[in-house]
């Protein structure tokens, strides 16, 4: 006599092949919805703030190179904590970048923006 499965997600009976664990599509979805939320909400989350920041890089450097000042960044809603790569200097500079849209910190509250062509 079979032992009657239920499914995890809503409780019915689950027939069918011996591994099904969900009584239908619809359950295995929300449970694996469900399950994978908070972990996708932070990568969504993260995504977002990279791409405000190359935004907000691309607008205020639109012709590849220029100087500007911290303040200007952040009255924007850059988030100095978030960026796809950085690259260091022979001499030491770190130049942090979001996606092909980089920057340098400067003395006095400076910013070098810069854009990477890999071309």
């Amino acid at each position: 006599m079979e032992d009657e499965r239920k499914c995890p997600e809503c409780g019915r009976s689950v027939h069918g092949r011996i591994d099904k664990k969900f009584c239908s599509d619809a359950c295995r979805n929300a449970h694996n919805n469900k399950s994978n939320a908070s972990s996708t909400n932070y990568v969504r989350n993260v995504n977002s703030t990279l791409a405000k920041n190359r935004r907000i890089l691309v607008e205020l450097n639109p012709n590849g190179k220029i100087k500007k000042h911290k303040d200007q960044l952040l009255k924007k809603g850059f988030d100095f904590d978030f960026y796809t790569n950085s690259y260091t200097t022979k001499v030491g500079d770190i130049y942090r970048f979001c996606y092909e849209q980089g920057y340098l910190l400067l003395d006095e509250g400076f910013v070098l923006l810069v854009e990477r062509n890999d071309n």
